[in-house]
Parts: structure tokens; sequence; C-alpha cells
């Protein structure tokens, strides 16, 4: 990328600003790479894996899933959506155990601070909060806690849950990426966020719908992406280059 074609970068002080300035009503954020730093649906994977949640079948069969995504093979939507069913048999208190146990031990001490504080204040204005991930509810839901995000507010991959037995099944509810972020903020009445926030070119759909995107670190492809569109990035202190 040329210098001519890099898009303006914010400062946090530039950045917070911008957002302020919109009097956002309702604002929807991405997680992975956007509130924190690193990608807590493979992690959580990993983690699981080497913990021995799951059996040496479904490491093997996941793990070939995961190659064949990393080929090209797989599309996000599916591998996404597989994450979760993958745990099909579990008990969801189990999964929530276990998100609970990850999410502290790894992710929590990733949160952007700068990140943090602009959810909170924009609360503190009145300004609805969604959270959008293809990352699994149960890890969401855990983050979200950190950020006072209700899970009525929380639109993740997730499957259904028989409410006999506990357990999780395989019945995929929603697995929001790329246009189907869109689809799911629809579902819940939101066409037209006022602010739109997300870090890769699976946000690109959502942060197009927003009255202003705002990419956050932003991937390769999403960097380019915003050029195209001449959205401003902002890059929190500890992933800046």
């Amino acid at each position: 990328m040329s210098t001519a074609a890099k898009p303006k970068t914010l400062t946090t002080a530039d950045f917070h600003a911008a957002v302020h300035a919109l009097a956002p009503g309702v604002a929807v954020f991405d997680c992975d790479g956007t509130l924190w730093s690193g990608d807590a649906g493979i992690g959580f994977m990993r983690w699981t894996v080497d913990g021995g949640l799951l059996s040496r079948d479904a490491i093997d069969w996941l793990d070939d899933r995961y190659r064949g995504y990393l080929r090209g093979d797989v599309s996000e939507l599916a591998i996404c959506g597989e994450m979760v069913q993958i745990y099909h048999g579990l008990r969801e208190s189990e999964m929530r155990a276990a998100a609970a146990e990850f999410f502290a031990e790894r992710i929590e001490k990733n949160i952007f601070p700068e990140m943090h504080s602009l959810v909170r204040q924009l609360q503190a204005r009145g300004c609805e909060i969604w959270a959008v991930s293809s990352t699994c509810n149960w890890v969401i839901e855990e983050g979200m806690s950190r950020f006072d995000i209700p899970s009525e507010r929380i639109l993740a991959a997730r499957v259904a849950v028989d409410s006999e037995a506990g357990l999780v099944t395989p019945t995929l509810i929603d697995v929001p990426t790329d246009e189907a972020k869109v689809a799911s903020l629809a579902r819940v009445g939101i066409t037209r966020p006022d602010a739109a926030f997300g870090n890769s070119i699976h946000d690109a759909a959502m942060l197009a719908i927003a009255r202003r995107a705002f990419p956050i670190d932003p991937t390769p492809a999403l960097l380019a992406h915003s050029v195209h569109e001449r959205w401003p990035i902002y890059y929190p202190a500890s992933v800046a280059p």
C-alpha cells in the first residue's frame, strides 16, 4: 500500500471525540480484535482441546476442518458454526464454566483500555450498545460482563440447548459473520446503527450500514477496504504499528 493510499489514522483523543460527536443512540461492536486483541474463538477452541473437553475423534475432525479453512476450502460461516457445534452433547453449565475460566486466564488481560472506557462513556450517555461476534456466545457473554453489556444485547454464534437435559445440541441458531452480522442486527430491529466498530473484513458489511464506521486495528483486508471507503482507522496503544 503506497503512502498516498493510507487511510487517516486517529489519535485516541480524536477517536473518542469523533464517536462522541455523533451522539450515538445505538452503537454496535465486534469483539475479537476490536474490544480486545487476539481471536477468542480460535483461542477457546485450542484451550478446550488442550484441556481434554473434546474427544479425540472430535479433535481430529475439527483439526481437519480448520486446516481446510486455512486453505480456503471451508468458509468463514461454516467454520464459525462448526466451532460451536463441536461441543454438542456436553452440558451447557460445563461450557459456561470453561468459558469463564478461559476468558479470565487468556483474554481479560488483552482488553483494550481505550475501548473499555469508550463503551462505558457511551453507556453513561444512554447509548444502546450491542456486541456482534462470530465467536461462541459462552465466551462472548463472559467477556461482555466486563463491559456491563447484558446477554440480550449480544449476538454471537450459538446453538440450541436442550432445556430439560441442559445439553448442547448441534442445531445452529445464529452465526453472525460477514453479511450475517447485518442480518442478525436486522432481526433485532437494527438496520442503521449510528456507529459500528470492527477489525476484520468479516465486519465490513456491518460497518457499511452504520452512520459512521470505525475500523479498529484493521487486518490487511479491512485496511485496504477502509482506504476505498475513506474510513479513518484507530489503533489502541497496545497494538499501534
